[in-house]
């Protein structure tokens, strides 16, 4: 099995199939609204998401961390998460939606 990526219109998906098209019957299986854009075969067993892509590389401040602690004290409310970010760091509604909901993605 190989390591896909998929993007659509809507996702990117990374998931392990045998050939491009069990990849893209996977990604409809799950996702049938959605139009495939792009689809590659990734050349190793692992995948990164760019924090600079993200635009979470600006400040001083470590986003994961800061953006993780206020997670926690909002006891998951993304909401709350994201205005109890914007206090902390100053950061605008958009650069701390991104913060917010990059790391509810990644299982904080």
């Amino acid at each position: 099995m190989a390591l896909f990526e998929v993007e659509t219109n809507a996702h990117i998906v990374i998931t392990w199939a045998d050939d491009e098209n069990q990849a893209k019957g996977l990604v409809y299986d799950n996702y049938p609204g959605d139009d495939v854009i792009r689809i590659s075969k990734r050349p190793r067993t692992s995948w990164v998401i760019s924090k600079a892509a993200l635009g979470l590389t600006t400040g001083p401040l470590d986003p994961c961390i800061v953006a993780r602690d206020c997670l926690s004290k909002a006891e998951g409310d993304k909401v709350h998460a994201i205005r109890l970010y914007m206090n902390e760091t100053g950061n605008d509604l958009n650069q701390a939606r991104k913060a917010i909901e990059s790391n509810m993605v990644m299982g904080w």
